[in-house]
């Protein structure tokens, strides 16, 4: 299959009258599947009312089945097609989050491809703050199931050269809207009970925001540490944003860091290091990425998936990553970090006692 490619600047107004735009949209009403940006990452967009379409996305991606999908929307107006009983905590997230980095899981109706839900009677909808995403939808006139843009298993792309990377000549298009914001993917929460926020993936969206918003404890739920559990969401029981090199998550010092580091390299391995602007001089390894700033860690994020590839480019044997406190947007941060190293270890503590 050959990929068509457009180039779309999202700064320009009326972006959906660009010819780039309704091409795109035409290919989406044909089921075929095309890659754009979001402000989170560059989704794998295909008519979620169409299983032939949907299947085309689990194919391109290498996809478990089990693992649902998330459908994008331009407007309210194209909930009620959708969904059922919208509880009042899900309204007030949608007033101040969409569009926005938040997937609200809700009631499903009849219609939409068994696909997209993984047989379960729920589905997470969300609205994304992009230009050139709300005009591919509305110029489409469907709701979009879109998971991320890469083979499944990988770094999510930030970068159309990443979906290029991954999936040129396996889908229809790929629509170039240059990098994205966020960085992670959305935060997922479940709001099928009234009075109840559940989250079920960490993201820009953190716990602390959602409970000034809802006025309600917000819960993580526990099969986000229980792998045997069919997903409710995407990014809970899969290995995900895996690097090709294992990579270990290392709690310490930097001196410990390094001397795990010093290993390695006399064992004749070539080390990558995942590290961050503060600390950029303190470690010697064969190649060190930095991802943005120990201070702010959103930057973190944002910086997070292309770092993973960039490890792959480089052909390093092993990556050691620094760990970041669980708090606000560090815990999307540490969520994927530990998925991307199937929560390998190595602990200063441990190795002391």
């Amino acid at each position: 299959m050959e990929t068509t490619y457009w180039i779309v600047d999202s700064c320009v107004e009326k972006e959906q009258v660009y010819p780039q735009i309704k091409e795109a949209s035409d290919l989406l009403k044909q089921n075929e599947v095309v890659a754009f940006p979001t402000e989170t990452v560059y989704g794998l967009g295909a008519n979620a009312w169409s299983d032939e379409a949907v299947q085309k996305v689990f194919q391109a991606k290498g996809r478990p089945s089990d693992n649902p999908l998330i459908v994008h929307i331009a407007s309210r107006n194209q909930l009620e097609s959708l969904v059922v009983d919208i509880s009042e905590v899900a309204k007030k997230c949608m007033d101040v989050f969409w569009p926005g980095p938040l997937t609200i899981v809700m009631k499903r109706k009849e219609g939409l491809s068994n696909a997209v839900t993984a047989g379960l009677s729920t589905v997470g909808i969300r609205m994304p703050d992009h230009p050139i995403a709300l005009a591919l939808i509305k110029e489409a006139n469907l709701p979009i199931a879109a998971p991320s843009a890469n083979v499944s298993g990988k770094p999510s792309p930030t970068t159309a050269a990443h979906v290029k990377e991954d999936l040129d000549g396996k889908i229809a298009g790929i629509v170039d809207g240059g990098a994205t914001g966020v960085g992670v993917e959305s935060t997922v929460i479940d709001c099928t009970t009234e009075g109840q926020v559940i989250i079920l993936r960490p993201g820009g969206i953190t716990k602390e925001q959602l409970e000034n918003v809802t006025g309600v404890d917000v819960l993580f739920d526990d099969a986000l540490f229980i792998e045997h559990k069919q997903p409710k969401a995407p990014g809970m029981k899969y290995t995900h944003y895996a690097p090709n090199a294992p990579l270990y998550l290392v709690e310490g010092s930097p001196a410990f860091m390094q001397a795990r580091i010093d290993e390695k390299r006399k064992e004749g391995l070539k080390v990558g290091v995942l590290t961050t602007a503060e600390r950029k001089e303190v470690y010697q390894a064969d190649t060190l990425c930095t991802c943005g700033y120990r201070n702010d860690l959103a930057s973190v994020n944002h910086h997070l998936y292309d770092v993973l590839r960039k490890f792959n480019h480089a052909h390093v044997d092993i990556i050691f990553s620094e760990t970041f406190p669980k708090q606000g947007v560090g815990v999307a941060l540490m969520n994927r970090l530990e998925k991307a190293a199937g929560k390998k270890y190595i602990r200063e503590y441990e190795e002391k006692h």
